[in-house]
Formats: C-alpha cells, sequence, structure tokens
C-alpha cells in the first residue's frame, strides 16, 4: 500500500501533464521492464542481450516519436531478432520476444496519450481499466473462488475472477467515457469488459514465463509489488490492442 500511495500520484501527474513529462516516465520504464525480461529468461550472453534489448525498446520509443508506430515496430522486431541471435541460449526466441513485448506496450501507450483529441481521456480509460481488472479480479476470486481458469499456468485464478474483473473494467470504463463527454459511453461499457480480457491474457502470457522458469517475481524494484512488469503485464498487452482498435473499427464506430 506505501508502494502504491507514492507511486500512485507520480504516474498521474506525468500521465496528466503529458508531453515530456509522461515520455520520460514511459522511458524509464520501457527500460526497467527490458532489463526484467533479460534478467528472468536464461540465455548465454546476458550483457549484450542487455544492451541491445534497452537500445531496442529506446530506439523503438525515438522512432515511434519521430516518423510513427509502424516503423517503430520494424525496428523493434529487429532488435528481437538480434537480441535472440546475439543472446543465445536454448529460450533465445523467447528472449528476443521481450522486445517486442516491451516496445509494443510502450508505442501504444504513447499513441493514445499523444492523440490530438481524446489523447488524455483514452490513455486514462486503459489505464484504470485494467487497475479495475485487477481489483475487480482480486476481490471476485477471493470472494466466490470457484473453477481455476488456468490452473498450469496461475493456480490462484479463478473464472469468477476474471468476471469480476470484466465487470470492473465495464464499469470504470463507462464512467471514463461519461465524464470525459463520450460519444457512445454504452460502447465504452463494452470495449472495457472486452479490455479486461486482454488484459488477463498479458496477466497470464508473464505468469507462464516465470513458472517455465520458477521465478515468483520478474523483479524487485517495487517493494511488496514485485517487478515493473509484475505491475504492467496487462497494460502492455491491452495499450497496443486498444489503439488497434480506436485506429479502426473504434473510429467507424464513433465510439469516444
Amino acid at each position: 500500500m506505501l508502494s502504491a500511495l507514492v507511486m500512485a500520484p507520480v504516474v498521474l501527474a506525468a500521465v496528466w501533464a503529458g508531453g515530456w513529462y509522461f515520455r520520460a516516465l514511459i522511458a524509464a520504464g520501457a527500460v526497467a521492464a527490458a532489463v526484467e525480461w533479460v534478467n528472468l529468461v536464461p540465455c548465454a550472453r546476458k550483457t549484450p542481450a542487455l544492451a541491445l534489448s534497452v537500445a531496442g525498446v529506446l530506439l523503438a520509443f525515438v522512432v515511434q516519436i519521430a516518423v510513427g508506430p509502424l516503423a517503430a515496430v520494424i525496428v523493434a522486431a529487429a532488435f528481437a531478432v538480434a537480441v535472440a541471435l546475439v543472446g543465445g541460449g536454448a529460450d533465445r526466441g523467447l528472449l528476443g520476444i521481450g522486445v517486442l513485448y516491451v516496445a509494443a506496450g510502450i508505442l501504444g501507450l504513447v499513441w493514445l496519450r499523444d492523440l490530438p483529441s481524446g489523447g488524455l481521456p483514452l490513455f486514462l480509460f486503459t489505464m484504470l481499466a485494467v487497475w479495475a481488472t485487477d481489483i475487480g479480479a482480486y476481490a471476485a476470486g477471493r470472494t466466490i473462488g470457484g473453477p481455476k481458469l488456468a490452473p498450469r499456468i496461475s493456480p490462484k485464478k479463478t473464472w469468477a475472477g476474471l468476471i469480476g474483473g470484466m465487470i470492473s473494467s465495464a464499469l470504470v470504463g463507462w464512467g471514463v467515457a461519461v465524464v470525459f463527454g463520450a460519444q457512445r459511453p454504452v460502447l465504452a461499457f463494452g470495449v472495457g469488459g472486452l479490455l479486461a480480457v486482454v488484459a488477463q491474457a498479458g496477466d497470464l502470457f508473464e505468469s507462464a514465463v516465470k513458472r517455465r522458469f520458477n521465478v515468483k517475481d520478474s523483479g524487485h524494484l517495487i517493494p511488496g509489488h514485485g517487478g515493473i512488469l509484475d505491475r504492467i503485464d496487462g497494460l502492455l498487452v491491452a495499450a497496443p490492442v486498444l489503439a488497434l482498435f480506436h485506429a479502426t473499427l473504434g473510429t467507424a464506430l464513433s465510439w469516444w
């Protein structure tokens, strides 16, 4: 709770301010996440893999700002291949995927916040919906229990927790849409519910990687919480998915 009380105001202030304050926060988080991933996945040559991973996510971040998301994804993919080849080891492919995993997440977050119209509310929609998913899933899972969602990957997650997370995310998404005057808050309710499923998939992905290497936390950066990846695993997947939705189907539906 103390960690959350210290970090939440800093994060929300940077998000609200936008610009280079926000970008500095994202860059710092990207570096921390890339380092944790390389430390999580065993490799033959850690130092060059670490250097290339950090360089890859930062360069993709810069290219996103200067050129655009497509060029940034190409850069991230190229570095993912380089990290896999240079890092080596039996899990070299998974090692390289970390660059794309982190880069895609930060690119989605930056793209949403930098939108000239609705950037702040859309970013808050994403972030708060993912937070609500975690809280709702925890509350429903502990209260109701029942069948496990993916017992081999994450023994504590339940179907009741997933449904609770979806309801919480949908309600929070609807609330953000109403507060910021979205065109169709009802659609935001549905998008929020679906985003909870995406966030849970991101959570399960990181859990599967940690279980593969018998690791409890991705790091020890945040006291009481573990690593940065433990906190943003759902957000790293939810952000690019929502960005793609908003740029394609969401625009056609005029949902925001």
